[in-house]
C-alpha cells in the first residue's frame, strides 16, 4: 500500500459532504419512529429507559462523529461514520424482539403450520438429522458465519475499487437492515430453535403447532435449541458463540441473513466484477440451506428472504439512483 493510497484518506475532501450521508438518515428515521413507540407504550417494554438511552447514545455518537468530519472532510472519517453503524447493526437486532413483543403475540405457530402445509414435514426439524456428517455440518456453518465478512467484503470493495459508489452501496446495505427490522418488529416469529424448544420435538415430529400466545413476553427462560451438527468444528463453534452472545426469539420471517445475501451480492454483481460474483455465491448459497440446517429459519423464511432480498435491492437502487453514481 503506497503513499499515496493512504494519503487519499487522510487529505481533505475537496468538495466535502455538509449534511447527513443517505444511510444516516435512514438510521435517524427508524430511531426516530421506534423512540416515538418506545416513548407511548413504555409501560410494555421490559426495560424502555435501556431502549431510550440506547437511541440517545446512537444520535449522540452520530453527530459527534459528523462534527469531526465537518472540522477535518476525509475518507477516513467518512468510513469511520460507516463502520461505526455497521458495528452497531448488532445492537439493532435484539432490539427488535422488545419491540415486537410490546405489541403482537407469537405467530411460529402459523408458519409451522404453513410450513408442513408446504411440504408435508417440517426441513429445520430434519435436515440436520439426515445430513449430520461433520463436513456437511462444518459447510452449513461456514455458509452461516459469513454473513459479516461477506458484508466487509463488497463494503471495503466499493471502497478501495469503486469509490464513487460507496456511499450508495452502503446506503443500500442499511437500508436492507432496517427495512428488515420494520418487518420483525410487526411479524414476531421466533424461529424453530425457539419454537420447537418450547413445544418439544416430538411433537412438532407428529404435526402438532401450539400457539403459545405471548410466551416469550412472559415466560420465556432464555433457553432454546442448541446449534445441531458436530460440535467440535471450528465453524459450528463460531456459530453457537455468535449465537449464545445475542439470539434472541425474533427476526425470523424473512430471513434477514438471505435477503441480504442477495443484496449483497446484487451489489457484487453491479460492479461488473464477475470474481467478486463468483467468490461470493457459494457462499449465498450455503447461506440459505444453513439458516434451516442450523433451526435459525423455516425453509419459507429462507425462500422469502430470496424475494425480500431481491425485493429490497431494486427499491433502494433505484431510490438512489443519481445520488452517488
Amino acid at each position: 500500500m503506497n503513499n499515496s493510497f493512504l494519503n487519499s484518506f487522510f487529505s481533505r475532501d475537496t468538495h466535502p459532504r455538509r449534511g447527513l450521508m443517505a444511510f444516516e438518515w435512514v438510521v435517524i428515521g427508524y430511531l426516530l419512529i421506534t423512540l416515538v413507540v418506545v416513548l407511548i407504550f413504555h409501560e410494555r417494554a421490559t426495560n424502555p429507559s435501556q431502549m431510550i438511552w440506547f437511541r440517545v447514545g446512537v444520535l449522540a455518537l452520530m453527530f459527534v462523529l459528523w462534527g469531526a468530519y465537518r472540522l477535518r472532510p476525509c475518507l477516513a472519517l467518512r468510513v469511520l461514520r460507516v463502520a461505526a453503524h455497521l458495528i452497531l447493526l448488532g445492537k439493532w437486532y435484539p432490539d427488535t424482539f422488545e419491540l415486537n413483543k410490546m405489541f403482537v403475540p407469537n405467530l411460529d405457530h402459523i408458519f409451522a403450520s404453513l410450513e408442513q402445509g408446504m411440504f408435508g414435514f417440517q426441513p429445520a426439524l430434519l435436515f440436520a438429522q439426515k445430513c449430520s456428517n461433520h463436513l456437511f455440518s462444518e459447510l452449513m456453518c461456514l455458509g452461516y458465519s459469513s454473513y459479516y465478512p461477506m458484508i466487509a467484503a463488497v463494503s471495503l470493495f466499493y471502497l478501495f475499487c469503486r469509490r464513487k459508489e460507496f456511499e450508495r452501496a452502503v446506503f443500500v446495505i442499511m437500508g436492507a437492515f432496517f427495512i428488515h427490522y420494520v418487518i420483525f418488529d410487526l411479524v414476531p416469529v421466533s424461529g424453530p430453535q425457539f419454537y420447537y424448544y418450547v413445544v418439544g420435538e416430538d411433537q412438532i415430529a407428529q404435526g402438532v403447532f401450539p400457539n403459545i400466545h405471548d410466551f416469550y413476553a412472559t415466560g420465556w427462560d432464555g433457553k432454546c435449541l442448541s446449534i445441531p451438527g458436530w460440535k467440535e468444528g471450528f465453524f459450528h463453534q463460531l456459530v453457537q458463540q455468535a449465537h449464545d452472545a445475542g439470539e434472541r426469539p425474533t427476526a425470523a420471517f424473512p430471513s434477514s441473513h438471505v435477503s441480504v445475501t442477495v443484496v449483497l451480492l446484487c451489489l457484487a454483481w453491479h460492479t461488473r466484477n464477475r470474481w467478486l460474483f463468483y467468490c461470493l455465491l457459494p457462499l449465498g448459497i450455503l447461506m440459505f440451506f444453513a439458516t434451516f440446517y442450523i433451526k435459525a429459519h423455516y425453509a419459507i423464511d429462507a425462500i422469502a428472504g430470496l424475494v425480500s432480498g431481491g425485493l429490497t435491492y431494486w427499491l433502494l437502487m433505484k431510490w438512489s439512483r443519481g445520488e452517488n453514481s
